[in-house]
């Protein structure tokens, strides 16, 4: 005779077997300690009055990660400081004089017009192609004083309609425009590709008066997320590399053999620049985000690189249990199943592109939702945090996320040294 089973039965083993498996996967208590370095952060802050939301760098890190690229490059290797992801002119200078670099890359209207003003010499190339409008009212309203910084500038051009427009900005304000040429080395976000409708161009801009060539750009990322396994990486990456050498035998048939030496050959970013070992296809790279090390750059290829820019922020309440609005009747399961929800911490606006840091356990409350006015964060009970206390986040990219707070607080030998201002917040 078989066994009989009852519904009841079921549901009481269902019920064992969840509770056995929740107490299994169990999350553990990622509270600790405070990381003394933070500790000794938020003395700074403090002592410099400072009580909202605030972007810090540490100087001496930001030193470290600029002498770390700079032993990386190869021999006569040039380097490009990419403005968006440094989106400060005090930053930018700090870095040129570290860097003897005079090489900039811009990215909207109003950073080229700014940088025109403060740094008229340095060489300004655009990072992406402008509309025609933005680059003619850059020649139009450019004060006269500063004339100069318009031969410093290479305009990025990724088609044949583009280039036709610069020419006639060219021919109409009288000027010379320089001119790069975007290359799709694989990306696939615009660009040339090397044959006859570049050779067609090249021509173009050879034959005109009012356009100078100024060399290439081949911008790859997707190289870095290529997995390394059975070559992968290797085989992108030398795609990219015979794409660009066939661009620059492009620009030797149009120009001559001796064009390679005076043309810019610009390529890489802070994720793929330690690719470049010598300079057989780019004579500069670009890099920016890697010298303050967002979250989205915690790579291989950059482990050698420290974070070295925190958003702070003051914490305005804080409470040893939390409460879900409507929930109530859960939050003793909840918090019982999961200790990283025995503290409640709301901060001082909230909602960035950025991940908590110290104290340790910090998180987001996906329940409770996400908010710019003030940020829930829940912690284990052991976590030692009070109102007034800072709350410390690394900013997960840096060129959006450095526009959203005023004054950078410059941080060094444990104390707020200096506060470097920031562009205008723009795409």
């Amino acid at each position: 005779m078989g066994m009989k089973i009852t519904r009841r039965k079921v549901l009481v083993g269902s019920a064992a077997l969840v509770t056995a498996a929740a107490i299994v996967n169990r999350p553990a208590d990622a509270s600790g300690p405070r990381d003394p370095y933070f500790l000794d952060m938020q003395k700074a802050l403090k002592a410099a009055d400072i009580a909202q939301p605030t972007l810090v760098v540490d100087r001496a890190r930001l030193n470290a990660n600029i002498d770390q690229l700079m032993s990386d490059l190869p021999s006569d290797m040039g380097y490009r400081i990419v403005a968006k992801s440094l989106p400060s002119i005090e930053l930018i200078r700090h870095i040129r004089e570290r860097t003897k670099t005079d090489r900039l890359m811009t990215f909207n209207l109003p950073m080229l017009m700014t940088l025109s003003e403060t740094m008229p010499t340095a060489s300004q190339l655009i990072g992406k192609p402008f509309p025609a409008q933005a680059a003619q009212n850059y020649l139009e309203k450019l004060p006269v004083e500063y004339a100069e910084a318009t031969q410093n500038v290479e305009w990025l051009i990724d088609t044949p309609e583009r280039l036709a427009k610069y020419q006639a900005i060219g021919e109409a304000a009288g000027s010379i425009m320089p001119i790069n040429i975007e290359l799709d080395v694989g990306l696939h976000r615009g660009g040339m590709k090397p044959g006859s409708e570049l050779d067609t161009m090249l021509r173009t801009i050879k034959a005109s008066k009012n356009l100078k060539f100024a060399g290439f750009m081949g911008y790859e990322p997707h190289v870095a997320k290529i997995p390394v396994i059975m070559g992968w990486q290797a085989r992108v990456k030398n795609e990219a590399w015979n794409i660009y050498r066939a661009a620059i035998n492009n620009a030797q048939s149009v120009f001559g053999q001796d064009v390679t030496k005076t043309m810019t050959r610009n390529a890489a970013g802070s994720p793929t620049y330690r690719l470049y070992k010598d300079t057989g296809i780019a004579n500069e790279i670009s890099a920016g985000s890697a010298l303050v090390k967002p979250v989205d750059f915690d790579t291989e290829l950059l482990r050698d690189f420290q974070p070295a820019s925190f958003i702070a922020t003051p914490v305005i309440k804080s409470s040893k249990d939390m409460q879900t609005a409507g929930l109530e009747f859960a939050d003793g399961l909840k918090n019982a199943y999961d200790p990283n929800l025995a503290q409640s911490v709301f901060i001082h606006g909230g909602h960035w592109l950025a991940a908590p840091v110290d104290p340790p356990g910090l998180r987001l409350n996906s329940t409770f939702g996400r908010s710019s006015n003030q940020e829930l964060l829940n912690a284990g009970a052991s976590t030692d945090i009070e109102p007034d206390d800072f709350v410390f986040l690394r900013p997960t990219q840096s060129e959006a996320v450095f526009l959203q707070f005023g004054d950078i607080a410059v941080y060094e030998n444990g104390q707020i040294v200096d506060r470097w201002s920031v562009f205008p917040a723009s795409a």
